[in-house]
């Protein structure tokens, strides 16, 4: 599907609220499908990608049932039942890795699959520590489908390279199956739902600096209500921040600090950005932002302990930070060739193309701020949803239309992207 996206001629303005966080909405129906009882969980995401975890743990003969749009009832008696054929994680590299911790310590055998995408995610780096805690994984070549031989595990105290979420959750949710400690250790502190969940849901599990430790524990089965998704905000943030005479609120977006890096880069940014009406639900920090447009950006350097914060954000900061003073520079995101498209050199493939002045670098990307955003050409989303909807940001400021080939991809994520654009139009 070609998108067509025009230069809007007045500022952004009025209210919107933003649809659920996707990591945690994954990590609700998958938390409550092991614990015993049951949970209401409200504000679901309609994402294809939570959906997919959804799916995945009806095949496990948990029972899942919608109550309204939005709301999920979960009742499990705290274990799974073998599934006969493919789990199909379609898109989603969470519910891969994730559930492979999960399925490694049960008491059958389970194939996970999922679509040509996911089939080139790397997967070696859930592997490796499964495979130290005793599991029996085999994959092609380190990649997708996995056939996971479920059996005994035993605790272990894994140093990580990579400051990966998945990687963490995923040795964490072994580690609930496992005989003894299970200790992860990351170079920088990576999103931590999981542990604020486990710890809601009344697992045994401990943070100190870099490191988390669980111990074998039952979950209880408490309801959960999921706040608003930053990464979904943060487009709505770019947009604000760069068309002119643009002032409007997003309401329920969650802020906790291991997620909220695109708060902390505005503001270094000097981008006009307040939070309002701070709160707290089921252990994650919410509030709403107001975000108006800034003519007076600076550029910045972003790296190190930043990227984990905001790895997914990359893309639509590339856009932002084409508007801003001077020059921004974006080290030490390898992990970004690693996504559902090696985003560094497809990002600045494109941005190129409609006058964004943006040069590649092994670890990530450096921008001349000040671009005259041209526009008048098609752009690829080479199947990834966050490239698509960054482009779409960045033709509400283009001189000329442009197009976005494999627009539909979005909705994998966000669904309601252009509706909620249009309400602030």
């Amino acid at each position: 599907m070609l998108k067509r996206v025009e230069k809007i001629n007045k500022g952004l303005s009025g209210e919107i609220t933003i649809p659920a966080d996707k990591s945690i909405s994954h990590r609700a129906v998958m938390f409550s499908s092991i614990a015993s009882g049951n949970c209401i969980i409200r504000n679901f995401s309609s994402g294809a990608d939570c959906h997919s975890t959804l799916n995945i743990f009806k095949q496990l003969g948990v029972n899942i049932d919608f109550i309204d749009k939005k709301t999920l009832s979960v009742n499990s008696d705290g274990t799974l039942k073998k599934s006969f054929s493919p789990l199909d994680a379609g898109n989603s590299g969470t519910t891969t890795r994730l559930v492979s911790g999960i399925l490694a310590g049960q008491n059958f055998d389970s194939v996970i699959i999922g679509d040509e995408s996911l089939s080139k995610r790397p997967m070696k780096r859930i592997i490796e520590p499964l495979t130290l805690m005793g599991a029996k994984i085999e994959s092609v070549d380190g990649h997708a489908p996995l056939t996971i031989h479920g059996g005994k595990l035993k605790g272990i105290n894994y140093t990580s390279k990579l400051a990966s979420a998945q990687v963490k959750s995923c040795i964490l949710l072994a580690g609930l199956y496992a005989e003894g400690e299970t200790t992860v250790t990351e170079p920088y502190v990576s999103r931590n739902h999981t542990e604020l969940l486990l710890d809601y849901l009344g697992a045994d599990i401990k943070v100190n600096g870099t490191s988390v430790t669980v111990r074998p524990s039952e979950l209880e089965a408490k309801d959960i209500t999921v706040v608003g998704d930053i990464s979904s905000a943060a487009f709505f943030i770019a947009a604000g921040l760069i068309v002119p005479n643009s002032d409007f609120i997003i309401k329920n977006v969650g802020l906790n600090p291991t997620r909220a890096g695109i708060i902390d880069i505005v503001k270094r940014m000097t981008g006009e950005i307040s939070i309002l009406n701070e709160h707290n639900e089921s252990g994650e920090p919410v509030g709403d932002i107001r975000v108006r447009y800034s003519e007076n950006l600076n550029g910045c350097t972003i790296e190190g302990e930043d990227i984990p914060k905001l790895i997914d954000e990359l893309p639509v900061i590339a856009v932002l930070a084409s508007q801003a003073d001077g020059q921004t520079v974006v080290k030490n995101a390898e992990d970004l060739r690693n996504k559902e498209s090696d985003r560094i050199r497809c990002l600045v493939s494109e941005l190129t193309k409609i006058g964004i002045n943006i040069t590649e670098k092994t670890d990530g990307f450096i921008i001349e701020g000040k671009s005259k955003i041209e526009g008048g050409a098609e752009l690829e989303s080479y199947h990834d949803h966050r490239l698509a909807m960054s482009f779409y940001v960045a033709g509400l400021i283009a001189e000329k239309e442009i197009g976005i080939n494999g627009f539909e991809w979005t909705k994998i994520s966000f669904p309601e992207f252009e509706e909620l654009f249009n309400k602030l139009v």
